[in-house]
């Protein structure tokens, strides 16, 4: 319809209304006593933010350095630090506890914990590998205890109203998914990023946001092209992939921890597209524009700063409604992106210490 059409017809097109976020204020959930299993950036994010905006607090602290644990402590208004998880847990007085460490230890930190009866919150990558995600799982649900991989992303306004309009069927069918990870990391065998032993490469510290992103909307990635090449110390350096969902849409996905990239994802179907600004796993914007001309942009209504509020708030509510695992970030996703990963890894070639004889 031309405007003149339009105009005769006295019948304009309404403008895009995007569906207001269903995600609860986080400082609204109940407040939890966390026990957070090494401190370090990550760690110190997850406390600042649950302190600052919701109503849970840090109250323990474990470190392999008792020095470090007292210090992490005394920063963050920590009442309690400790050497060892075993300490911790001896001592008791936490409703739940955060794994922050390097992925490589996920499994090993993470069994204790689910053994004395605590729930968990997980970092991204849950672990190393599908067998140790599902051993965690599997022991999880035998005790009746939450658990759940802290895929910050997913617990976002942004991607309430994402999964919205997908359901609604806004975009039509889903064409593609493309969605990108890149930082740079000079080399240097001896951090985390370069190192076996700590499951490094970009694959699962980078990588997994764009994999999880594309299995949220596609669902569990199929008939895998994969490309890429390693570090001089065996990680992946760099990984293009191409997959299938199983309604057909395709995803085109990368990562790369030798260069800084847009972090964008784009969702295509055939009636429009759904953008998410850099980072797209940040708090950010989401601009849908459909092939009729109109458009719309929803942005992040809080602080920026207080991202990771909404997963601590998710797992309070979870945990306190007696729930052992949220439909936001499941355990079968979890093992979905596991499974894909694990795929990618054996596509190039990555093998990790202790993996040969499991």
């Amino acid at each position: 319809m031309t405007e003149n059409d339009e105009a005769r017809s006295g019948e304009a097109t309404p403008p895009l209304a995007l569906p207001a976020t269903t995600v609860p204020e986080p400082s609204t959930a109940p407040g939890l006593r966390w026990g957070v299993i090494s401190p370090g950036h990550i760690a110190g994010q997850f406390v600042d933010t649950a302190h600052r905006a919701t109503a849970s607090r840090v109250v323990s602290v474990v470190s392999r350095s008792q020095e470090r644990a007292e210090e992490f402590a005394a920063a963050h208004g920590i009442e309690s630090a400790f050497s060892s998880v075993a300490d911790m847990l001896a001592a008791g007085g936490i409703d739940a506890v955060y794994i922050a460490s390097p992925h490589a230890q996920h499994h090993e930190l993470t069994r204790p914990v689910l053994e004395a009866g605590l729930p968990v919150l997980v970092e991204k990558a849950f672990t190393l590998n599908t067998g140790q995600a599902r051993d965690l799982l599997d022991l999880a649900g035998e005790r009746g205890l939450f658990a759940m991989e802290a895929m910050w992303a997913r617990f976002l306004p942004q991607y309430d109203v994402l999964r919205q309009v997908l359901e609604a069927g806004l975009l039509g069918e889903i064409v593609e998914v493309a969605a990108d990870h890149g930082q740079s990391f000079p080399m240097d065998p001896s951090h985390r990023m370069y190192a076996p032993e700590l499951g490094g490469g970009a694959l699962l510290d980078l990588g997994v946001y764009p994999v999880s992103f594309a299995q949220m909307v596609l669902g569990p990635l199929d008939d895998l092209a994969v490309r890429g090449d390693l570090t001089e110390t065996g990680v992946d350096a760099t990984f293009g992939l191409l997959a299938t969902g199983p309604d057909g849409g395709r995803a085109r996905l990368a990562s790369t921890l030798r260069s800084r990239t847009p972090t964008e994802a784009v969702v295509s179907g055939t009636l429009g597209t759904a953008r998410l600004s850099g980072a797209f796993f940040a708090p950010g914007t989401l601009t849908v524009s459909l092939l009729d001309g109109r458009s719309a942009t929803f942005s992040h209504p809080g602080p920026v700063g207080d991202g990771m509020a909404y997963e601590i708030a998710e797992a309070a509510r979870r945990i306190t409604a007696g729930d052992l695992e949220s439909p936001l970030m499941s355990w079968e996703d979890t093992l979905s992106v596991m499974g894909t990963m694990d795929e990618i890894r054996a596509r190039l070639g990555v093998v990790y210490p202790g993996e040969e004889t499991a």
